[in-house]
């Protein structure tokens, strides 16, 4: 008796997928705006990193305390510069690919004003105005 014969009564399974794809919840990042985010969360790591070494070489009385304090004070702008620029970037990439247009109702109900006033006048009247003055005119 060999192995294949042992295992004759389990029932064989269909192939399963590893996984199954879900739709995402919410819409992946603009290639600009993760590139800022992914600088900016290594800036702040980096920066708390500096925090706790200033921390505990301070609390050691090390002669290191005084310059991780310093470039953990310089490591700090430059973490909210980061952070800033996720958010500026992010606005900037709305502004330009992500606005929806969708006129307001008030442009929409100053167009329908405009198209009563345009049907309401005489067709001669209209086309004498969209020509302009005539050419022997006085000005």
């Amino acid at each position: 008796m060999d192995a294949m014969d042992k295992d004759r009564d389990i029932p064989e399974r269909a192939a399963r997928p590893l996984w199954t794809e879900e739709p995402a919840r919410r819409h992946r990042l603009p290639d600009p705006v993760r590139t800022a985010a992914v600088r900016a969360v290594i800036i702040v790591a980096v920066t708390l990193v500096q925090a706790m070494v200033a921390v505990l070489s301070a609390l050691a009385g090390s002669w290191l305390a005084f310059p991780a304090v310093l470039t953990t004070v310089a490591s700090t702008v430059l973490a909210t510069w980061g952070v800033l620029d996720v958010w500026v970037t992010r606005q900037v990439w709305k502004q330009r690919y992500g606005v929806v247009s969708r006129p307001s109702s008030t442009a929409r109900e100053l167009r329908r004003q405009r198209r009563r006033e345009r049907k309401a006048k005489p067709v001669a009247a209209r086309r004498a105005a969209e020509r302009g003055p005539a050419r022997g005119a006085a000005a």
